[in-house]
């Protein structure tokens, strides 16, 4: 693995001196590069104390590798006005190693300190290039939200290494037995949870998404929430018991969340706010069906988190290319865009369709499994997942019809159409998330 870490860290003083498509194809070839060698390294003696790759960490990874590609091919906007590029894709690429870094860690207090380190370029590209005042606003948020946790989780960390003498994950195992306190349960699972976010802590992330530029919102949608799910995945062998006794509560926040957030999603005008809720939802399906801690449940849960971070990426860029064109996010004004631009209204329906779970995607998968993970661990979870489910559908159709149907706002005459890196970036999205299905035993032979 150190390889690819040496790859993406000497890609940074290249940036100064080759063309920002040079950069680019440059990470494309990184990621070929993991997609085709990365799993060679389960295969070879490649764990140590502190960084090792199994294939838990490999399909994040590889996403992280994807939608960093992704997010500098949708910033042309940033290439085009000049408007500080350099600086833009420094902080890509340090974003990219400190997530590769993450994932990497088998050492619990590593996890931590690269977990919080992947705040500091989130903040400064939302910051740097967001669009209104407001985004010093939405920045205090994701911090503050996000370090609320951070101190209780540290000392859990510190109370763990004086009780078992080791913060390595793959050890956790041996002390499958033990009883923890409930105050490690809650400070070890909170900064996770507020991470994903759970329903009752998303606040901060309608507020980054709808101030964040569109790099910013395709990493905050595609891989840092993934970060909390993948952080829970990898305590739960330290907390079963715990969690037997505990998860419950969350497992019913999260469907009720979820429920509720959907109503919300109905009487968003702002599309990328719509958008952003919409993850929020998905994130509350993926957070119950992980807390059953059932075999369909865990491999359902990292499945619909690929799905998700492929689909609402996606689903960010498409809502950026109309705000390049119109001007405005509101629904508003962008309706009728069939009219104006009648080649992106087929993105618009694939990747709505991937948003509701329609087949052949990688989300359809998910939430079956999902499904059938909450409803064994107990069938009163049927009911929040079919509302969760209907309603689902409802919001993304009525962003679809909204946005694409209708009569073409007055203030726009002229037909629009894409650019070839558009057209690109759209299918580069919606590829993976319909072929990854075709090879499912990927997915479920983790647990």
């Amino acid at each position: 693995m150190l390889k690819f870490i040496f790859f993406v860290l000497f890609l940074i003083p290249s940036i100064y001196f080759v063309n920002y498509w040079v950069v680019l194809s440059f990470l494309f070839l990184g990621s070929l590069l993991f997609l085709v060698f990365g799993h060679l390294n389960f295969f070879v003696s490649n764990l140590d104390y502190y960084f090792g790759e199994d294939m838990l960490s490999y399909g994040l990874i590889l996403l992280s590798f994807w939608i960093c590609c992704l997010m500098i091919l949708a910033s042309g906007g940033v290439y085009i006005f000049n408007n500080n590029l350099h600086l833009f894709i420094f902080m890509n690429i340090l974003l990219l190693i400190f997530l590769i870094l993450s994932f990497l860690s088998t050492n619990l207090f590593m996890f931590y300190f690269f977990f919080e380190s992947s705040l500091i370029p989130t903040f400064f590209l939302i910051l740097g290039w967001g669009y209104q005042p407001e985004r010093m606003q939405a920045g205090i948020y994701l911090l503050f939200y996000t370090l609320f946790a951070s101190l209780p989780l540290l000392a859990s960390l510190f109370n763990l290494y004086y009780n078992i003498n080791t913060l390595n994950i793959y050890l956790f195992f041996s002390f499958y037995g033990l009883n923890f306190g409930v105050y490690i349960y809650i400070s070890l699972v909170l900064a996770f949870l507020i991470k994903m976010p759970m329903f009752i802590f998303h606040l901060w992330l309608p507020k980054a998404h709808v101030e964040a530029p569109v790099a910013g919102s395709m990493i905050l949608a595609g891989v840092l929430l993934k970060l909390g799910g993948y952080g829970l995945l990898r305590i739960f062998s330290l907390i079963y018991f715990l969690g037997i006794y505990f998860n419950f509560f969350i497992v019913g926040v999260s469907l009720l969340g979820g429920v509720l957030v959907s109503f919300v999603c109905l009487r968003q005008v702002d599309l990328k706010s719509l958008i952003a809720y919409s993850s929020v939802a998905h994130m509350g399906i993926v957070l119950g069906g992980m807390m059953t801690m059932s075999y369909w449940g865990l491999n359902g849960s990292y499945a619909l988190m690929i799905a998700h971070g492929l689909c609402s990426s996606g689903m960010f860029c498409l809502a950026n290319i109309s705000y390049e064109r119109i001007g405005s996010r509101s629904l508003l004004l962008n309706k009728g865009l069939i009219n104006l631009m009648p080649s992106m209204c087929l993105w618009w329906f694939l990747l709505c369709s991937s948003n509701m779970a329609a087949p052949p995607t990688l989300n359809l998968l998910g939430e079956i499994s999902l499904f059938n993970g909450l409803i064994s661990w107990s069938w009163i979870s049927m009911f929040g997942l079919a509302f969760l489910s209907f309603f689902s559908a409802g919001y993304t159709l009525y962003l679809y019809s909204y946005s694409q149907h209708g009569k073409i706002f007055s203030c726009l005459y002229s037909l629009s159409s894409g650019y070839y890196r558009e057209y690109l970036l759209l299918f580069l999205h919606w590829l993976p998330l319909n072929l990854y299905i075709l090879n499912v035993n990927l997915l479920f032979s983790l647990f």
